[in-house]
């Protein structure tokens, strides 16, 4: 059975740093995508950043310098270092992965964790 499982989420000054960590169970890490999308309420869902097998990495634009996604291939875990939070960056994130960087990209995958919240107070 495929899980992925996350943890880390929680409540924050604007400044600080939290790191999410996402496990995942039923599959490798070889040939996938996988990465986090976050929803705050009253909006769409969005991507924030993945990290392909091979050490590819992506950032949106609002996160980038600021967040650091990583993963420990031999523990099947990915982490996602996020600094100098902003109250704009409170909302619900979902850990996600799949083999296709397009259906991720599109909010498609075939696995997803059950999510945890970033509150950042101002």
């Amino acid at each position: 059975e495929v899980q992925l499982v996350e943890s880390g989420g929680g409540l924050v000054q604007a400044g600080g740093s939290l790191r999410l960590s996402c496990a995942a169970s039923g599959f490798t890490f070889e040939d996938i995508v996988i990465g986090w999308f976050r929803q705050a309420p009253g909006k769409e869902r969005e991507s924030v950043s993945y990290i392909r097998s091979d050490g590819t990495t992506y950032y949106a634009a609002s996160v980038k310098g600021r967040f650091t996604i990583s993963s420990d291939n031999a523990k099947n875990v990915v982490y996602l270092q996020m600094s100098s939070l902003k109250p704009e960056d409170t909302a619900e994130y979902f850990c996600s992965a799949d083999r296709s960087v397009a259906t991720w990209m599109d909010g498609w995958s075939a696995y997803w964790s059950q999510g945890t919240h970033v509150t950042v107070s101002s």
